[in-house]
């Protein structure tokens, strides 16, 4: 397998968000709600990403040193219908290992994405049409 050049990962952008649902303690929510009401956050999810931010820097080392060991790309990776389709005109195959946002092209056929991608692990979200997902449902991790 032969992994194409990597294009240098495009900034994510600040709507480019996924969605998170969490259960918390009744008691935690309502800790929550006084620091809101409070004036300290201007809701709860400026609290909670606040948080989570926080803990993201705490283990900021540990982040770096895991995407180096991993070969992960950091950030948003792309990949078009073209971009697969010279792959498999070189008889080459992809992994894909990104932490952050991959997508593949809304155009890109099943097909070409079961013989050009071998295997896929995505830290973040994985945006591609429901066939292509389906397709390869085995070798997403």
């Amino acid at each position: 397998m032969t992994q194409p050049t990597v294009q240098p990962p495009l900034p994510v952008k600040a709507n480019d968000t996924e969605k998170v649902t969490i259960n918390l303690g009744l008691v935690d929510l309502g800790q929550i709600d006084l620091l809101v009401q409070e004036g300290f956050y201007t809701n709860r999810t400026d609290l909670i990403r606040t948080a989570i931010r926080n803990q993201l820097v705490a283990h900021a080392d540990v982040i770096r040193q895991t995407v180096t060991r991993k070969s992960l790309v950091l950030g948003l990776q792309h990949f078009s219908r073209a971009d697969l389709e010279a792959l498999q005109a070189a008889g080459q195959t992809l992994r894909i290992q990104v932490l952050g946002l991959a997508t593949i092209a809304h155009d890109v056929a099943p097909e070409l994405a079961l013989a050009t991608i071998t295997d896929i692990s995505v830290l973040g979200a994985l945006h591609a049409s429901p066939a292509v997902k389906a397709a390869l449902a085995g070798r997403i991790h």
